[in-house]
């Protein structure tokens, strides 16, 4: 292989791991289901190496992504179906297709514009599937996380006019929800109830995360680093302390907490990715594809 590698470099090297006179076992025994769970991971790795602010991470995971597009196109490929040719040619034509202000002679002059005409484009591509069902939610992928998916279902039924027309609403809705969840807590309800009233009330959160421009899953990523990295600090505390975690130093760990969280740096500004997400939560855009 030379200094100058392009995609057609991955693409032998694909073709060789799966190639059955001499590749690779592993490779081989690959199928679009038994690959998927690393098409998963790989994508959070990505997200992962954003949120990291290391470039070189970002570099690296997304060689990894884009493996995974790799692979399953050559398995694609070897059953007749597509190659990554094809892969190549469906999201350049989409991207074309939905930017007619772009490389044609659309008036889109504005980003509201722009998304009016996005998803029109998105609804007539849906409706016109051999097997597709009319319907704003229809597409909306069961297999995202609870979270983006609550949101993109959310913007899907926003852009049919089914949304609150103030966040006063979304407040009283999360507090409603809230309520309903205190009143499982008498004697007699079941478990089944407790679980739908959670339920809704992480949805009306998720509603309420919208309304206010934050990405859900990200803020829930966020809040997941820093309680990490607050317990950590905890665990170090009762270590230099002689101590161990536990219910008897409960005191104790509620004071290193409490430390913990003063000694906190304050919230960075938002860096330019997610700066773009607020803009787009708070423009209505959200993900496009």
């Amino acid at each position: 292989m030379t200094d100058q590698t392009s995609i057609d470099d991955l693409l032998s090297i694909m073709a060789r791991l799966r190639d059955p006179a001499g590749g690779c076992p592993w490779d081989l025994a690959q199928t679009f289901r038994t690959i998927l769970p690393y098409t998963l991971e790989e994508a959070y790795e990505v997200a992962e190496a954003i949120e990291s602010g290391s470039l070189a991470d970002l570099r690296d995971e997304l060689g990894d992504l884009l493996l995974q597009v790799v692979f399953h196109a050559r398995m694609a490929e070897e059953q007749g179906a597509f190659d990554f040719t094809g892969v190549v040619r469906a999201i350049c034509d989409k991207l074309i297709r939905r930017h007619p202000h772009v490389f044609g002679d659309a008036d889109l002059r504005d980003a509201a514009a722009v998304r009016a005409h996005w998803e029109q484009a998105k609804a007539v591509e849906r409706t016109s599937a051999a097997d597709a069902t009319p319907g704003a939610l229809v597409g909306v992928a069961a297999a995202l996380p609870a979270l983006v998916r609550a949101q993109k279902l959310q913007r899907r039924a926003a852009t049919v006019g089914f949304d609150w027309d103030a966040i006063a609403g979304v407040f009283d809705k999360v507090e409603e929800e809230l309520e309903e969840c205190r009143e499982t807590l008498v004697a007699g309800v079941g478990q089944g109830e407790r679980v739908h009233e959670i339920g809704d009330l992480l949805f009306s959160c998720v509603n309420l995360a919208r309304h206010l421009g934050v990405d859900a899953e990200q803020a829930l990523r966020a809040a997941n680093h820093r309680f990490e990295h607050r317990f950590a600090q905890v665990e170090a505390g009762l270590r230099a302390a002689g101590l161990q975690p536990g219910p008897a130093v409960r005191d104790q760990m509620e004071t290193l907490w409490e430390a913990a969280k003063a000694h906190d740096a304050p919230p960075s500004p938002p860096d330019e990715f997610n700066q773009q997400v607020e803009r787009d939560e708070l423009s209505g855009q959200g993900p496009r594809l």
